[in-house]
């Protein structure tokens, strides 16, 4: 690929710095190569805010690598942030020269409210498209921004001095934890925050989304004991406070799905995140993978927002996978008609949702053909799961891998994949699609054809033509044998052949 067709950015936080490399394909954003380095800049401030020549030398060798790495791209190709620890040290004006040496390009140090603006670009460009107003925490590993907004420029954009590698250095320093500890740190956050809570409650918003790397770390913590699915809530994390002070430190206490880069720095950024909880009421707050860094691509592309950028994605990964894109259509058609009647017990203010998952699913089905035909709804779903999707979040490409996994093949491993009661309706509409597409012709069906679902019976009943399954055989042959697929997982699938 030639390097005028990708862009790079680097993130040189308190915590970690990051080089990503993106290639642009068709106004859209697919990741090639990212690399990052736990520098731990904020640990090398003095009690003066000088950095230490250790921490300085500790940046300088990543940043050589980047630079490496970095060996041919042009400097509109390239930009460089540099966040907290930069913006507070100071002896960084003597330091800069020798970063930009090592890595090649300028080192930009944006303000604290420009860090917001592209967190919040980030998180607005990869979230499905809402007027609703969300409030974004990215506790960093020397601050916390709070941004507020529905439209591509925010309406509140803040910056505190709050980090998990601050906060854990100030109050852990020891490394051992005791509730008295952890107790200060926490009112020490919530001091912080109460000089914006006023401005940020005042002008409101209608659900909280945590990016960057703490609020990541929590919720694949506390999902790992079951204390909550997919979201942050005061109560879990209050939980696994307790668990992490009992145990005397993060280390000791083995916290399950915590990565061993996040350990030293765990607890200061669950004390702020409690913090931001109890300051603000939240009962609840949704996770992200997107970050500064995606805000920086975004900001450099200068794109728009109006469209959804998950139809995009769609797009882009069946030109990608070389998908049949009449017969991806063709499946959607039938699965959208199935749909119809076995989503009559699924509350109305989900139909719409249920519909745009089931087409992206049916879009995507066959994806994996180009990877091998035996099994490729495996590959599919495989790369559904683990692919970089941007606009939809992990919990969306979950449940599209689960759609297309089901698609075919074997009933019995619905019964792992299929965790949620209300996602049979799409799994089988999608099922009966791809089965009477199989022929790759267009299907018309006789006017009195019906298909519903039975939640409490876990029955479905399709009602069709005698004569239609007369006239087509294969179609009426895979029909009885899906019946007996769905006997093995002790569901029924009826077939009332109706008279002509």
């Amino acid at each position: 690929m030639p390097r005028s067709a990708l862009l790079a950015t680097v993130d040189l936080g308190s915590n970690s710095f990051r080089l990503q490399i993106c290639a642009v394909e068709e106004g859209q954003l697919r990741i090639v190569d990212s690399i990052k380095e736990m520098v731990r800049f904020a640990a090398g401030l003095d009690e003066n805010k000088y950095i230490t020549v250790e921490a300085q030398q500790r940046a300088l060798k990543c940043l050589s690598r980047f630079g490496q790495r970095l060996q041919g791209f042009k400097p509109e190709q390239v930009r460089v942030v540099a966040t907290n620890t930069f913006r507070v040290a100071k002896n960084i004006a003597s330091f800069l020269p020798a970063a930009e040496e090592a890595l090649g390009f300028p080192v930009e140090i944006i303000a604290g409210r420009e860090e917001a603006r592209l967190i919040y670009l980030g998180v607005k460009h990869t979230h499905p498209p809402t007027n609703d107003n969300m409030l974004v925490v990215d506790i960093g590993g020397g601050s916390t921004e709070f941004v507020i907004g529905n439209a591509l420029q925010p309406d509140i954009m803040e910056s505190l001095p709050l980090g998990c590698v601050t906060y854990s250095l100030r109050f852990f320093n020891d490394g051992k934890i005791t509730s008295e500890k952890f107790e200060r740190a926490v009112s020490s956050a919530r001091i912080e925050i109460q000089r914006i809570s006023p401005e940020l409650k005042q002008h409101g918003w209608d659900f909280a989304i945590g990016s960057s790397g703490s609020a990541r770390s929590i919720r694949d913590v506390i999902e790992a004991y079951g204390l909550s699915s997919h979201h942050l809530d005061a109560a879990a994390m209050r939980a696994l406070a307790k668990k992490v002070i009992q145990a005397g430190s993060v280390k000791k206490a083995k916290l399950l799905n915590l990565k061993s880069d996040r350990t030293e720095v765990f607890i200061g950024g669950l004390a702020v995140m409690i913090a931001v909880f109890e300051e603000l009421s939240l009962t609840s707050m949704s996770v992200t993978d997107a970050a500064l860094r995606d805000g920086v691509f975004f900001d450099m592309l200068g794109r728009d927002l109006d469209h959804d950028l998950r139809d995009e994605t769609v797009k882009q990964f069946q030109h990608r996978y070389h998908i049949d894109v009449l017969q991806a259509n063709r499946v959607n058609q039938v699965a959208q008609q199935c749909f119809a009647g076995l989503s009559q017990n699924l509350p109305r203010n989900q139909l719409d949702m249920w519909q745009k998952y089931l087409a992206w699913s049916a879009q995507l089905h066959e994806l994996g053909m180009s990877i091998a035909h035996s099994g490729y709804h495996k590959h599919s779903a495989y790369i559904l799961d683990n692919a970089d999707m941007f606009g939809f979040s992990r919990q969306e490409q979950h449940l599209l891998a689960v759609l297309v996994l089901s698609h075919r093949g074997d009933t019995k491993k619905l019964l792992e994949v299929v965790t949620e009661r209300q996602w049979w309706p799409a799994v089988l509409s999608l099922r009966l699609a791809a089965l009477f597409c199989r022929g790759r012709q267009d299907i018309q069906f006789p006017s009195d054809t019906s298909l519903f679902y039975d939640f409490v019976e876990k029955t479905c009943t399709l009602r069709l033509s005698a004569q239609w399954l007369q006239d087509n055989p294969l179609i009426a042959g895979s029909l009885e044998q899906e019946a007996q697929q769905w006997q093995y997982i002790n569901r029924h699938f009826i077939i009332e052949q109706q008279a002509s």
